[in-house]
């Protein structure tokens, strides 16, 4: 219930939530004629729309958060990988046997095989099963990782359901084992907040992030609206915000 909370709270507090909620604000205050006040919002919601969906204003904040790439000819020692669960693909016609994994978790399944058969270090995955079906994405990740990249994954843990929890729990689970000093495998934008939490957690963290914003060159496409880049400046807002409220936590001790 805390999980499905968040998550409908936050898709206003993001955009497009947030521009919606704007747009009708101004289309309130026409109704009641404040004209002036009226047109300002619904004219912020409109640029502010088009600007966030941009390639150009997109991939500059994606920017100010995006750690470096993990320079794979100069490994820093570690114990193991980490692979956050990213979210599930349900009920997939084209594999009616169960529940895969979806787009971004595949990219960190990918990404954290090309690490294993780099340094053969013990995988773990985490992701719980917040949204409900048989598995939990750390039971599908191990599954796509062991059929579909031949890596084998050593630890799964099913209990998380945030980043938070993905870190606390993780570390439950390794240091029984006497492993602290992980590569984590996330997505770029996702990486900071990742790394802040599972280094209040307990480990040393050595950040392997993929999927970097990118754009194109061309000036006119810059500034041409696109749905994908209005996802990306949401999902940069979700991280600030959620690294926002991850402080207040812990300063609050809640």
């Amino acid at each position: 219930m805390t999980w499905l909370l968040t998550n409908s709270l936050a898709s206003w507090l993001l955009p497009p939530g947030c521009l919606i909620l704007t747009g009708g604000f101004g289309l309130w205050r026409l109704w009641r004629q404040h004209r002036t006040s009226g047109y300002s919002l619904i004219i912020f919601t409109l640029v502010s729309l088009w600007l966030l969906s941009t390639p150009w204003v997109s991939h500059r904040l994606a920017q100010q958060i995006e750690p470096p790439a993990l320079d794979l000819k100069h490994l820093p020692k570690a114990q193991a990988i980490v692979i956050l669960g990213g979210g599930k693909y349900h009920a997939p016609p084209e594999y009616p046997e169960t529940d895969s994994v979806n787009r971004p978790t595949l990219s960190r399944l990918r990404y954290g095989a090309k690490l294993y058969h780099q340094t053969h270090l013990p995988i773990l995955v985490t992701g719980g099963n917040p949204e409900g079906g048989t598995l939990s994405e750390a039971q599908v990740m191990k599954a796509c990782l062991e059929e579909d990249f031949h890596t084998p994954v050593t630890w799964t843990e099913n209990r998380s359901t945030t980043t938070q929890s993905n870190a606390s729990e993780s570390f439950s689970v390794l240091k029984t084992h006497g492993v602290s000093r992980i590569f984590l495998v996330t997505q770029a934008w996702h990486m900071p907040r990742a790394t802040r939490a599972f280094t209040r957690a307990g480990f040393t963290v050595t950040p392997a992030p993929i999927d970097f914003s990118t754009h194109s060159s061309t000036p006119l496409l810059d500034w041409m609206p696109k749905a994908e880049k209005l996802m990306l400046s949401s999902l940069v807002a979700h991280e600030l915000i959620g690294e926002l409220w991850y402080q207040l936590k812990f300063s609050l001790h809640f």
